[in-house]
């Protein structure tokens, strides 16, 4: 099933719990819809980054979306984040007639059935396909690299993060920091 949204009022990221054990959310907003879908802090700072890269090659290619202005979102997710789901991959694509950027948040499931002669993909997985401005994806990607960082800090030696009661760094033979 894929369900489709135009230019919701806010695409966002954010987080629950505490450093070290943050579930991260992609949170939208379109009338009364607020869909809430959890991912991996490593894809929310690799969206980030292929976003940013997006938008430059736009900037490049359309010279009149190169002024974008960054407009912060530093609200909170909107409450009740209840997931509707876990996302498994995401695609992102460019319509130079619209001038907006479609993302495609696909649901992960565990439903794939691999055997030797064909693979089986469940079909009633669940897409998200938002289509967002410029102005949409340069104020999600700013927003996105704030709450990746603002988790733990890295271990000065070794770059593992470090928990609040500190860690074993490998680096000075297993002492902790």
């Amino acid at each position: 099933m894929i369900r489709e949204f135009r230019r919701p009022e806010r695409f966002t990221v954010g987080t629950v719990g505490m450093p070290g054990d943050r579930t991260f959310f992609i949170q939208l907003r379109a009338g009364n819809t607020l869909l809430s879908m959890s991912l991996e802090k490593s894809q929310v700072s690799v969206l980030a980054e292929r976003l940013r890269f997006m938008l430059k090659e736009i900037g490049e290619s359309n010279l009149h979306l190169r002024n974008t202005q960054l407009q912060r979102d530093s609200l909170p997710l909107e409450n009740p984040v209840l997931e509707e789901f876990r996302i498994g991959s995401i695609a992102l694509y460019f319509d130079a007639s619209t001038e907006e950027i479609q993302i495609d948040l696909r649901e992960l499931k565990g439903d794939v059935h691999d055997s030797e002669d064909d693979i089986e993909i469940d079909n009633d997985v669940e897409i998200v396909r938002i289509f967002l401005s410029t102005e949409q994806i340069l104020t999600f990607s700013d927003r996105a690299e704030l709450v990746v960082a603002a988790g733990r800090k890295p271990c000065p030696f070794c770059g593992l993060p470090i928990n609040v009661d500190g860690h074993l760094c490998a680096r000075a033979n297993g002492y902790r920091r």
